[in-house]
């Protein structure tokens, strides 16, 4: 299907039954290719320049509040977690937006959004201006990845759908990583350095706007408010949905996972240098952008729901392997966790290639908006709470931390299997 006869006119949303697509999973097209169908290379180019320009600035927010405003480090962190926690009100309301027929225009505005987050930060001279920075940037990046998969949704269905999301989340997480390399040789500039590249963060926020802006891509009014059937597999999807954000809370734990918990395992625990926690880093992201993609192809043919579940006790196994190499302690000790980082970074490709894709497939069309933000809205709450609760089970001993957290992602992992959408 040509995605390109389709962006200059509005286009009904696409199916949501899981039926299998006319071309087998072999068949599907290259990255390239699916970034064409998946809006066009007009909106590839917009996620692209929007990646770039985010792995620019992302990483070095707290830098530019300490170094170039002048705050202090805990007044800097406080304004980034109260943007995260005003982006997450945000879900919800984009959410709706997209069910009154909205696809293109949301994804539009959260960039705007963020240009002019960056705009405020640029300008910003105490901690009330880098705090508003930090709401306009916090309802941005919270609130794209709902806007996102309904474009997405919009112009493919099946399992294309499922592998034009996979693409498109290893063309970010690439250009997140290019971008965030760029940034790291441009620091040594010093704070004029900060100031550049939150101006090219702005610059390409703005151009993927005008990119995605340009796409016009709507639902029709009618089929945006149609009424949702109150029992069947509709009604089954519905409330599918609702508890898959449920049991996606301690799968979603796994991100600060290898960002908070590896780290401390491998330089208190283990007494490592900072530098195996590097090498997991960037071996996990390499992974996931060289695999992602084709993996999802790989699981087509399967149940979404059956590898959700199963991505759940990959994550739950990957934890017992870190208590377990914990216990070796020293270089050996941090040679098996790099090890055992394999099998976790193998969970969190099959839960990332699947969740966003299972929520689309069994949400009924006139509520497609509501169910990715409550699916966005659980990862959020999953992400925010996940840096205290680490810590504090760290604090309290590495060997409690590891049982509770594949307990729990085990215990997510049954409730999908069970009450999980049939798709």
């Amino acid at each position: 299907m040509a995605a390109m006869t389709l962006l200059d006119r509005p286009v009904c949303p696409a199916a949501t039954a899981d039926a299998p697509t006319a071309s087998p999973a072999a068949e599907l097209p290259g990255t390239a290719r699916l970034l064409s169908i998946a809006g066009g290379r007009r909106y590839g180019l917009a996620v692209l320049v929007d990646a770039l320009g985010a792995g620019l600035l992302r990483p070095f927010l707290l830098l530019y509040g300490v170094g170039v405003i002048g705050l202090g480090v805990g007044t800097a962190g406080l304004a980034l977690s109260a943007g995260m926690l005003a982006g997450l009100a945000a879900v919800p309301l984009t959410g709706r937006w997209i069910d009154r027929g909205a696809r293109s225009l949301p994804v539009a505005a959260t960039l705007l959004v963020r240009a002019a987050g960056v705009a405020v930060l640029l300008v910003a001279s105490g901690a009330a201006g880098f705090t508003a920075a930090a709401v306009l940037l916090g309802i941005g990046s919270q609130a794209f990845p709902t806007a996102h998969a309904a474009v997405v949704a919009a112009l493919t269905d099946g399992r294309l759908r499922d592998a034009a999301l996979a693409a498109g989340r290893a063309l970010r997480n690439a250009g997140l990583g290019v971008g965030a390399l760029a940034a790291t040789a441009a620091t040594a500039g010093g704070t004029g350095a900060l100031r550049t590249l939150a101006l090219a963060t702005a610059l390409a926020c703005l151009l993927a706007a005008g990119l995605v802006w340009s796409l016009r891509l709507t639902v029709p009014p009618a089929a945006a408010r149609q009424d949702t059937p109150v029992d069947g597999p509709a009604a089954e999807g519905r409330s599918g949905t609702a508890l898959l954000g449920v049991a996606n809370l301690p799968y979603a734990f796994c991100f600060d996972v290898l960002e908070v918990a590896l780290p401390a395992l491998l330089v208190t625990t283990l007494h490592v240098a900072p530098a195996w926690s590097s090498g997991i880093f960037v071996g996990n992201t390499v992974l996931v952008i060289t695999t992602q993609l084709a993996v999802v192809l790989w699981i087509s043919r399967r149940s979404r729901r059956s590898v959700l579940a199963a991505s759940g006790l990959v994550l739950a196994l990957s934890y017992l392997g870190f208590w377990a190499a914990g216990s070796l302690g020293g270089t050996a000790g941090a040679a098996a966790v790099a090890g055992v980082s394999v099998l976790y970074t193998a969970g969190e490709i099959l839960y990332t290639g699947t969740g966003t894709a299972l929520v689309v497939a069994a949400a009924p069309p006139a509520r497609l908006g509501r169910a990715l933000a409550r699916w966005e809205l659980s990862s959020g709450l999953g992400r925010a709470a996940a840096p205290a609760a680490l810590t504090a089970l760290l604090a309290a001993g590495p060997h409690l931390l590891w049982p509770v957290l594949a307990a729990a992602t085990a215990l997510g992992a049954a409730l999908v299997r069970r009450v999980g959408p049939r798709v």
